[in-house]
């Protein structure tokens, strides 16, 4: 029994071996009577699925070396490395079409469908492409920016052919199209360079000592290490609000991290809370006078113990 099942399988196996050749030779269709067969068309998609792969990984290693080597800034190196690739890719798809006999010439027949699907269907795609080549060519945003787009802040990552990833202060990631960078207003805080300006503003209640609190909102500030001394902190009187005397103090930090916007203001303002206490210089508070017209009358009686 055993002998004759094997002897089947064997057969099975015998006579699907014979028939690989067959099926791999197999013709799929034609393009300007050329034959595709099914083993071109495996061996041109392994072919753009690998060399994708290898591309991509190679366009990495050329911006590790273009950075080592050149004094160049990080965002260039990707630009330069991106468009290695994207040529790249464009070699291979003609390479893989020469590989199974396709005629370029067909695709000013297919040219036309795709424009025309293109034109309704594929608009927001080729408008973040196209925006995104702009984008890496003139470099208004960079990787390792750090920008704040539609109310959201965070620090560029990467720049890709429709999208850009943005990495936020709360360790989240936002996929931004690469047109929202050119249709929209956009705050670069790191585009020159790192050095940015933060402002802290402070009320206090009428009466205080306003050069004392001048020099106490500077001392607050010059005492902090990542505070820059030249500029050097500047202090305004703004104006004699309704209920408080309000102080702004505007000093200029160098920021690696989008985390430091927030933590640098935050320490510094712990210090002056610190600095006004140990000063007797009081934070002004919202509140509010009632007057009166009529003298109020306000008898004050002792009440007799409540017995059990």
């Amino acid at each position: 029994m055993w002998k004759a099942l094997w002897y089947q399988i064997d057969l099975l196996i015998t006579d699907l071996w014979a028939k690989i050749p067959g099926i791999w030779n197999w013709s799929l269709f034609k393009i300007d009577k050329n034959s595709i067969t099914f083993g071109q068309l495996v061996i041109g998609i392994t072919l753009l699925i690998v060399g994708y792969y290898v591309l991509r990984q190679l366009s990495r290693q050329l911006e590790k070396v273009i950075l080592r080597r050149l004094d160049v800034q990080e965002s260039v190196g990707h630009a330069i490395s991106t468009f290695v690739l994207y040529f790249a890719m464009i070699v291979l798809c003609l390479f893989t079409l020469r590989l199974l006999n396709i005629p370029i010439t067909i695709f000013t027949v297919i040219g036309g469908a795709l424009a025309v699907g293109i034109g309704f269907g594929s608009q927001n795609i080729m408008n973040n492409f196209i925006s995104g080549l702009i984008v890496i060519l003139e470099q208004p945003i960079r990787a390792g920016d750090i920008v704040e787009v539609d109310g959201l802040t965070g620090e560029v990552e990467r720049i890709g052919a429709r999208a850009a990833r943005i990495k936020s202060i709360d360790n989240t990631h936002i996929v931004v199209p690469n047109s929202s960078f050119l249709e929209k207003n956009v705050l670069n805080w790191t585009l020159s360079d790192d050095i940015v300006r933060r402002r802290i503003n402070v009320g206090v209640i009428y009466g205080s000592p306003t050069q004392k609190v001048k020099e106490l909102l500077i001392q607050a500030v010059s005492e902090h290490k990542r505070v820059l001394k030249s500029p050097s902190p500047i202090v305004f009187f703004k104006e004699f609000g309704n209920h408080s005397l309000n102080f702004s103090i505007s000093f200029w930090v160098k920021v690696h991290h989008i985390m430091e916007l927030k933590q640098i203001p935050s320490d510094i303002r712990f210090k002056i809370d610190e600095l006004f206490r140990t000063n007797n210089i009081v934070i002004a508070f919202p509140q509010q006078d009632m007057h009166f017209r009529t003298p109020l009358q306000v008898e004050v009686t002792k009440s007799s113990p409540v017995s059990d």
